[in-house]
C-alpha cells in the first residue's frame, strides 16, 4: 500500500531536475542541469502578501566537461526564475568550481566552497545533483562507439568499486568486470 493512496490530497509543490549530457563537436562534453521548481497553490510570504501559484526557482547550470579527467573546463549559470532579485547575484559562485575534476572527494569540495554564505543552496544543490550525471554521461560518451571500451584500473578504483551494492568489490559484477579488465 502507498503512503500516497491511504492519504493523498493535492499535490501543492514539485521541484524538478533535468540533467542532459551532449557532445560538444571537440574531445568535451556540455552537461547542461536545469532546476525548476514550482508552487502549486496560493501561499503567503512572511510579509502577509499573497502569492498565486507559480514557478519560484529557474535555474540552469552549463559545464564543459574533459572527459578524459571529468574536469570542469567551463562553467556558465542563468537564473531566469529566482525568488528574490538579489538571488542573481550568487550565480558567478560557481566559477570557483571551474577546474575541479568531478572526483571522490568533488561533494565536500563543491558544499566547502559554495555551502552558506558563499553560493547559493538550490545552485549547490542542482552541481551535486549534477556530478553522478556526469559520470553516466561520461559512460556514454566514452562508449559511443564500438572498440577500445576498456576501463582503466583509476576508473575501476575510482568510479565503481564500493560505489554501491552492485559494485561491490566482492561481488560477481565487479568479479566479471575485473576478468575483462587490463590491471
Amino acid at each position: 500500500m502507498s503512503l500516497l493512496n491511504s492519504s493523498k490530497g493535492r499535490k501543492i509543490h514539485t521541484r524538478n531536475i533535468e540533467i542532459c549530457t551532449y557532445e560538444s563537436g571537440g574531445e568535451n562534453i556540455i552537461v547542461e542541469g536545469i532546476l525548476k521548481e514550482d508552487r502549486l497553490i496560493p501561499f503567503y510570504q512572511n510579509s502577509g502578501k499573497k502569492h498565486p501559484p507559480q514557478t519560484v526557482h529557474n535555474m540552469i547550470i552549463q559545464m564543459l566537461i574533459e572527459p578524459l579527467s571529468l574536469t570542469i573546463k567551463e562553467i556558465k549559470v542563468e537564473m531566469p526564475g529566482t525568488p528574490h532579485k538579489d538571488c542573481v547575484q550568487t550565480s558567478n559562485s560557481l566559477q570557483k568550481l571551474k577546474d575541479m575534476c568531478i572526483a571522490p572527494g568533488f561533494t565536500s569540495k563543491v558544499k566547502k566552497a559554495l555551502g552558506g554564505i558563499n553560493g547559493c543552496l538550490h545552485l549547490t544543490t542542482l552541481v551535486l545533483a549534477m556530478a553522478p550525471a556526469i559520470i553516466q554521461g561520461y559512460w556514454v560518451y566514452r562508449n559511443k562507439e564500438k572498440g577500445d571500451n576498456e576501463i582503466s584500473p583509476e576508473i575501476l578504483n575510482n568510479y565503481l568499486i564500493d560505489t554501491c551494492w552492485v559494485w561491490r568489490k566482492d561481488g560477481p559484477l565487479m568479479e566479471e568486470l575485473k576478468k575483462n579488465t587490463k590491471s
